[in-house]
């Protein structure tokens, strides 16, 4: 077999053949890895027959028109139709059209202003997505302010009356509106994508069913259809008891939470369809506006639960043929027969969507510039919904994790599955599109997890080990292009997390399309010396940690070694190197404090000033620092004994930054950003 012809279909394809590891070693893959990964990206590769087949049907893809193009605004239109093609291009709004023919250089006038164009090319037609040069800035939104902060939090962390266990809606409004007191102008918050009913002892915010549609245990009710509704359902259903039981312990029990939230929500939408009024005409325009995707999502929500009580499983790719695919007659018959059960998941979607968008609105009304920051999960569970309803644009055979590096010699397999680059494409990026207005929709600002995706991702082979795996190209520009686009239509600010082995270049790519990157304190050390602040990026919000690394208490007392030595992860004599490393580390921070004339016995609230003195737009302190927490939300690695995603905030959202350590810390945050000793 021609290793030659083996290479030219992985490059066709997208694959990165040769590439840098986090070591900056030079890196290349095997033959044996490339036929594995173009297998199971749907190109056979093992005979010079199969790989010519596989050759032959990309080029046949290659050369078809696709259903939409992207460009900037102000730039000439480059269209894949030879000079001389007569074009017609239609206003979105159908107001008007031009005319004319491709030039010479097959390109057609530039568009000043960004939308989606319909556009005829000869017997073509296609939609032509025009994108402003860049997304919205954080001084747009903050009255011209350069330096602005928030805060970050897990919302699952967080407390108020009568939650019955976990966080929800209401504490994030209570969260808002006492951070806003503070002098804030963001609250970032974890995914609150949609989860699985039928498995609720999945958990991890950035392991979803859907990115589409919403957590519906995050609703809280009583703020959508007022306190009294909600009291008299948690009576009905017997449900006081238990609720006091959970809000007690001293992590979340996610497992009895969900069962007893499904239980309220079944009862509120039983006591909901005995009513008519102006609530009930709301989630009936919900309903339509959500049209089929809300209504598919709802639909497999429900069916995932009747075929696991059935036997068939989780995983709809092992339930009977029928039910495999979205549009069958045999999921019509379902939709009709389980209409009810269907109508209670969209309730529940209802609940959730209404709540955000009056956190939001609340934050703004408080004086909030941006308000809330969603986070988009880099994927979702291959079993989920949104995999089931766009099997064509998702990659199914294979899931996303990253090579080996430093900090995981082995790599990870995440196990989540990501778009593929040609289904978006012979698809107009429907899925991508539809994903980014799902989650701006009710936010100031979008937060997308590992933005490296964008440019490339680490894809594994079914059963294959995580360094079996390669890097496969995305379309970044198309997918860049409409970012910029909608988050100018939703008016929203877009953070990328750049965290990790970071392409050549790709900072400065996000940086020209005012995409803020992230810098991590802990990261930002050059020789054993901490950077100092005037020397952060400008293009890059600043923060503390993240909810994958050590808080600061937790930091300088080696907390997430103790963990990793306690977990088996690390041995004795690695943690004793670790802890070494770490002493020196700590000193280097509290000589970095130093150089900055920052004066403080408390290293934790003199890093937070040093964070708030740096040139970045947005600083985002978390939620753990900001209350001098030693334990972090989430420790990754194998195994299930740290708790992840369990841990709570003891207080109430209403009271959690009132004690004195704790308003003192925002106010050297707030001082020093308005300040500017450094970053002016």
């Amino acid at each position: 077999m021609s290793d030659a012809q083996l290479e030219r279909l992985a490059a066709e394809a997208g694959l990165m053949i040769d590439w840098v590891d986090a070591d900056n070693r030079p890196q290349r893959l095997s033959a044996d890895v490339q036929r594995s990964v173009l297998q199971a990206l749907g190109f056979a590769a093992q005979s010079p027959e199969q790989i010519r087949q596989s050759l032959n049907e990309l080029e046949q893809r290659r050369a078809q028109v696709p259903p939409l193009l992207t460009a900037d605004c102000g730039r000439p239109v480059s269209v894949p139709v030879a000079p001389g093609t007569r074009y017609k291009l239609f206003n979105e709004d159908d107001s008007g059209h031009s005319e004319g023919h491709v030039d010479e250089h097959g390109q057609i006038p530039a568009l000043e202003h960004g939308g989606y164009y319909p556009l005829h090319l000869g017997p073509h037609e296609l939609i032509l997505a025009a994108a402003p040069p860049r997304c919205p800035s954080v001084a747009q939104f903050c009255g011209g302010r350069r330096h602005v902060w928030g805060l970050a939090a897990q919302l699952y962390s967080l407390r108020s009356e009568a939650d019955g266990g976990a966080g929800d809606l209401r504490a994030l409004a209570e969260l808002v509106r006492a951070a806003a007191g503070q002098g804030a102008d963001a609250v970032a918050i974890s995914p609150v994508h949609a989860m699985f009913p039928a498995a609720r002892e999945i958990y991890s915010p950035y392991s979803p069913s859907s990115r589409l549609l919403f957590n519906e245990l995050y609703a809280a009710p009583a703020l959508v259809l007022g306190d009294e509704p909600v009291r008299q359902a948690f009576v009905a259903a017997g449900l006081e008891a238990e609720r006091e039981r959970l809000e007690h312990l001293p992590l979340i029990d996610w497992q009895a939470v969900a069962h007893l939230r499904d239980r309220l929500l079944a009862q509120l939408y039983g006591q909901f369809q005995h009513h008519s009024g102006a609530l009930q005409e709301d989630f009936l325009a919900f309903r339509n506006h959500g049209g089929a995707e809300l209504l598919q999502h709802c639909c497999f929500q429900v069916l995932q639960l009747r075929r696991v009580a059935a036997g068939d499983g989780l995983d709809w790719r092992s339930w009977p043929e029928p039910y495999r695919n979205a549009a069958s007659a045999e999921v019509g018959h379902f939709m009709v027969e389980e209409e009810q059960a269907i109508s209670q998941q969209a309730f529940g979607q209802w609940l959730v969507a209404r709540g955000l968008q009056q956190v939001q609105r609340q934050a703004r009304e408080a004086g909030m510039g941006i308000g809330l920051i969603a986070d988009l999960a880099v994927g979702a569970e291959p079993s989920g919904s949104q995999a089931w309803m766009r099997q064509d644009e998702l990659l199914t055979g294979v899931s996303v994790g990253c090579p080996p590096d430093i900090l995981n010699l082995s790599g990870q397999n995440w196990g989540i599955c990501a778009f593929s680059p040609d289904g978006l494409r012979r698809n107009g990026y429907r899925a991508f599109i539809e994903m980014l207005r799902a989650n701006l929709r009710y936010v100031g600002g979008l937060r997308i997890d590992h933005i490296l995706g964008l440019r490339r991702l680490w894809v594994i082979p079914a059963g294959a080990a995580p360094q079996d795996g390669a890097y496969l190209d995305y379309p970044i520009q198309d997918l860049l292009r409409l970012v910029c686009l909608e988050a100018e239509r939703a008016r929203a600010i877009i953070i990328g997390e750049d965290l990790g082995t970071v392409p050549p270049g790709l900072r400065e790519t996000l940086a020209e399309r005012g995409i803020l990157g992230m810098r991590v304190l802990l990261f930002e050390q050059q020789h054993g010396h901490f950077i100092a602040p005037r020397h952060w990026p400008e293009g890059a919000l600043a923060t503390s940690s993240t909810h994958d690394l050590p808080t600061l208490e937790g930091w300088q007392r080696g907390r997430d070694i103790d963990w990793r030595e306690k977990l088996g992860q690390r041995s004795r004599e690695s943690a004793a190197e670790e802890r070494n490393t770490r002493q020196y580390e700590t000193f280097a921070l509290r000589q970095a404090l130093a150089e900055s004339a920052i004066q403080t016995d408390a290293m934790l609230d003199g890093a937070i000033e040093f964070l708030g003195a740096t040139p970045a737009p947005l600083v985002l302190l978390p939620l753990e620092d900001a209350l001098a927490c030693v334990e972090q939300p989430n420790l990754p690695g194998p195994g299930d004994r740290h708790p992840n995603w369990r841990r709570r905030f003891e207080e109430n959202a209403a009271r959690l930054l009132d004690s004195p350590p704790v308003r003192a810390r925002l106010e050297r945050l707030r001082r020093a950003r308005s300040e500017g000793r450094e970053h002016e």
